[in-house]
């Protein structure tokens, strides 16, 4: 699969700028690269050590299209084991154009999507994990998903699943070897050690699963729903949050009838903040259609903020009827963290507040209630915090793995369930021959993550969603 012909694309983003980065790789890259630089001080290119760089000017013929820097890495030594040249030009549209057109005249040929890294791949410097922890760390737009990406792709993940698949490919091997010796009743894999080895390989599995829950919302951004009836303040408070006015606020009731969403990181994590239509009863079909909208972010969310008007909450029984309303969402999503939030804090009498704090504090131990006064930002530092108490971000400070990808999750679940027929069958007293077979398809599973065993598809597929030049 390794292909064997020069390479080019543009590896910085494309339009105009400072400077731009033309990258070729391939056995012939020094060679095509040495045949259009001169050097300022008339060094040969092709003659030049390893990780150097040279100032000097591209030409094409007698033409000078611009002065670079041109800087060598030469295979196995190199990002994708081959020979690199990374040409730092102008960042002019047009010179980067004319230099990439010059090569492709000349011996290369345009790079495919993530090609480089595909390379990188095929020529043994990364596994698949790493390879797709690159499209994470370029995709990262927070301090938790960036430091989760640079963790992967340096190992962290991939690195545990080779010691146990290396341990168990043992153990397989030692059981399998005892069938040919099956007449004889020898025992070469020993039990004791194979049960200690299959209880670590189940403990890290069910660790690596469970982190996935963690993992995937802060890759994509942890998605929080703002609901509550009309006019309470749900516009206010995104503003208020984002610190500009991104939803249109308004005394009319109704105002927003469809959901907008915006993100901010908080501390390193990203949130995913969801302004939704006011719940109430309406005539209005746009307005109804958004309402049966808000319910649907609802189900979408991990957190949902449930807010009120503070400053109309009078007596008793509007609490009462508040406590049904959050008790149908709670019933309906019991996994979702809701928190109560009491706008027009400051408009709120002493008596007031403390009547909404002993009634909330019956429903639940688990509702927690803030007051805030969204226009004014009092009590937004207080939710920000509570925010981050919500996410389990213990083994991101702790820098464990987490896992991000869905399909290292789907491989991780198909290897615990082997493992757990493995588990049966020692359980159960089976031969060797059949927990060969239960063994050998966790071994498969294992190496799906890291790419010991991939497809054409599967590669295409993955390679598919990186940017050109990477």
């Amino acid at each position: 699969m390794i292909q064997q012909d020069t390479i080019v694309a543009l590896a910085t983003p494309s339009g105009a700028g400072a400077i731009a980065i033309i990258r070729l790789s391939g056995n012939d890259a020094i060679t095509i690269a040495s045949n259009h630089f001169v050097s300022r001080k008339g060094k040969k290119l092709s003659n030049q050590k390893t990780h150097t760089i040279l100032l000097g000017h591209i030409v094409d013929g007698d033409r000078i299209l611009d002065e670079v820097l041109a800087s060598i890495f030469k295979g196995p030594n190199s990002y994708t084991g081959e020979n690199i040249v990374e040409i730092s030009c102008h960042g002019s549209t047009y010179i980067q154009q004319e230099i990439i057109q010059l090569f492709l005249r000349n011996g290369c040929r345009t790079a495919d999507a993530g090609e480089f890294t595909l390379r990188a791949f095929l020529n043994g410097k990364i596994d698949l994990s790493q390879a797709e922890a690159v499209a994470d760390v370029i995709a990262s737009d927070n301090a938790a998903s960036h430091q989760i990406a640079i963790q992967q792709m340096r190992g962290g993940f991939s690195n545990e699943i080779k010691e146990l698949r290396a341990e168990l490919m043992n153990f397989a091997s030692l059981i399998e070897l005892e069938l040919d010796f099956s007449e004889e009743d020898v025992e070469f894999a020993n039990r004791a050690q194979f049960q200690d080895l299959i209880n670590r390989i189940t403990l890290v599995l069910k660790r690596l699963i469970d982190s996935f829950a963690v993992g995937n919302v802060i890759k994509n951004g942890i998605p929080v729903a703002i609901v509550g009836e009309p006019n309470v303040g749900k516009s206010t408070l995104l503003n208020s949050l984002l610190n500009e006015d991104r939803a249109i606020v308004s005394d009319i009731a109704g105002t927003t009838r469809d959901t907008i969403e915006d993100e901010l990181s908080i501390d390193g994590i990203g949130f995913r903040f969801i302004d939704t239509a006011g719940i109430r009863e309406t005539q209005d079909i746009v307005e109804g259609i958004g309402i049966k909208k808000t319910f649907e972010k609802i189900k979408q969310a991990e957190v949902v903020l449930y807010l009120i008007d503070g400053a109309l909450i009078k007596e008793k029984k509007q609490i009462d009827a508040l406590k049904i309303e959050i008790e149908k969402i709670k019933n309906q999503f019991p996994q979702k963290s809701i928190l109560l939030l009491v706008n027009k804090a400051d408009k709120i009498a002493t008596e007031t507040t403390t009547l909404i704090s002993s009634e909330m504090a019956s429903l639940s131990a688990q509702l927690k209630t803030i007051f805030i006064a969204a226009k004014t930002g009092e009590g937004v530092e207080d939710l920000k915090e509570e925010l981050l108490g919500l996410i389990n971000t213990g083994a991101l400070r702790n820098n464990e793995t987490i896992v991000t990808n869905s399909r290292h999750y789907n491989s991780l679940l198909k290897a615990f369930e082997e493992i757990q027929k493995v588990q049966y069958g020692m359980d159960s007293g089976f031969s060797g021959d059949l927990l060969a077979i239960d063994i050998r398809q966790a071994l498969f599973h294992f190496s799906e993550i890291t790419g010991e065993i991939s497809s054409d598809d599967l590669l295409g597929n993955i390679f598919a969603n990186f940017c050109i030049g990477k």
